[in-house]
């Protein structure tokens, strides 16, 4: 059974910093590409940044510059870094993972979300 789970989410003042981090467990041959997304209320869930096994990353436009995703392979977990978070940045995030089962096989996974909240 393959679990994402996520950790770090909280209230934070307009202009402050959060980081997410987001483990995988369970048995699986490797973990190909890492994202965040987060879904406000009453929007669709959105891409905020996702990484490959190699490092790449890519990043929505409304938060480059500002959020950095990182990931590290051994631990098998991912990273967002969030920095000068605005009120608009407030949703639940989530992490995503494209595993290779034993098998061979890819599947997606869903972690079960963190709360950001972003406000004076």
């Amino acid at each position: 059974q393959v679990q994402l789970v996520e950790s770090g989410g909280g209230l934070v003042q307009p202009g402050g910093s959060l980081r997410l981090s987001c483990a995988a467990s369970g048995r699986f041959s490797s973990i190909n590409v890492m994202g965040w997304y987060r879904q406000a209320p009453g929007k669709q869930r959105e891409l905020v940044a996702d990484i490959t096994r190699g490092g790449q990353t890519n990043y929505a436009e409304s938060v480059k510059g500002r959020f950095t995703i990182s990931r590290d392979n051994v631990k098998k977990s991912v990273f967002l870094q969030m920095n000068s978070l605005k009120p608009e940045d407030t949703a639940v995030y989530y992490c995503k993972a494209t595993i290779t089962a034993v098998t061979g096989l890819m599947f997606t996974y869903w972690g079960q979300g963190t709360q950001v909240t972003v406000s004076s």
